[in-house]
């Protein structure tokens, strides 16, 4: 049996597992009734502000940014575009293509000039010229999501105080842009902006939300557009729902808190094969080499690596919750 059958033989049995795994893991019976019991529940409660996140909840389920159809669904650039915009960072899509491709060329050429492994040192470049960058992005996304989502309670404890004061929603708008800084008052600068050339509130609001894919800035957004049909008590309104943000925040702390010991385990068990390698290359290299010469210990260290990134995913979704 050569190596292109076992290589075969390794990527259907792990097709396989894949489609056994996606089999088993559907909707838990228990989860799924305890949700449609807490629908009914918040539906049917006294609570203005469970009827009012239930109804924002029911709005975000309804309503799909278009950007996000449009950039995750028919266009990579425009996705890439969008996620660049998000970030924050003065990139452009060139500068981070050349950038990707440049560092995968400073890590693929050494590979092949110190072990002569063309394909090997090719699988790695791209392994790194496309993923390192893409994790970096993440990474600045999630930073300034962050950021924007700790101000935001805030800026919309101005906006009920500007309402409450008299003043007309636009101009509280443009009062958050001049105070809140960070994230929050740019988009809000942005906003205000896109209305003094003539769009209304309500696009430009729904434009920024499309744009952010933040839930929190969707339920503002939701909010002010079933406001203006519905009519009633605005800064009431925006009042309790910056509570709800607030609660919001105080549950991810938690669950952040309760799932940071898990997380450090799965980031050591993860991290360990590879600086296991590194240290047994640096004090004897032959032994390692075996690897980029023989093919049966390549096909070995491709199933190996298979089998680590099946159960890093495992890993990240038993510690990833969702609010």
């Amino acid at each position: 049996m050569n190596v292109f059958q076992l290589i075969i033989i390794a990527a259907g049995l792990t097709g396989a597992l894949l489609l056994v795994w996606v089999a088993m893991s559907g909707p838990s019976p228990g989860k799924e009734s305890a949700r449609r019991l807490k629908s009914v529940r918040v539906r049917h409660s006294d609570s203005s502000e469970d009827r009012l996140e239930a109804q924002m909840r029911r709005a975000v389920a309804a309503r799909k940014p278009k950007i996000h159809q449009i950039a995750g669904s028919s266009s990579r650039a425009e996705a890439l575009a969008l996620r660049l915009d998000r970030s924050g960072l003065p990139w452009t899509m060139s500068q981070y293509l050349y950038g990707s491709i440049g560092l995968g060329l400073l890590f693929a050429l050494p590979i092949v000039l110190k072990t002569g492994a063309l394909f090997l040192g090719l699988a790695f470049g791209i392994f790194i010229g496309a993923g390192l960058p893409h994790m970096v992005l993440n990474h600045f996304i999630k930073r300034r999501t962050t950021a924007f989502t700790v101000k935001f309670a805030d800026a919309i404890d101005l906006l009920v105080r500007g309402l409450r004061s008299g003043l007309p929603v636009s101009e509280t708008l443009t009062i958050v842009s001049q105070e809140i800084p960070g994230p929050v008052g740019e988009e809000f600068k942005l906003v205000t902006d896109r209305m003094k050339v003539g769009k209304s509130m309500e696009d430009a609001l729904q434009e920024t939300a499309d744009r952010l894919g933040i839930a929190e800035f969707n339920f503002f957004t939701i909010t002010l557009a079933i406001q203006r049909e519905t009519g009633g008590n605005l800064a009431e309104t925006l009042a309790n729902l910056s509570e709800v943000l607030r609660k919001r925040a105080q549950m991810k702390l938690k669950i952040r808190a309760m799932s940071s010991e898990s997380k450090a385990s799965a980031y050591i068990v993860g991290s360990l094969p590879f600086i296991v390698t590194v240290m047994i290359y640096w004090v004897n290299p032959h032994y390692i080499g075996q690897f980029m010469v023989d093919e049966r210990l390549m096909v070995a260290g491709i199933g190996g690596a298979i089998w680590m990134g099946i159960g890093a995913f495992i890993m990240a979704k038993m510690v990833s919750f969702e609010i």
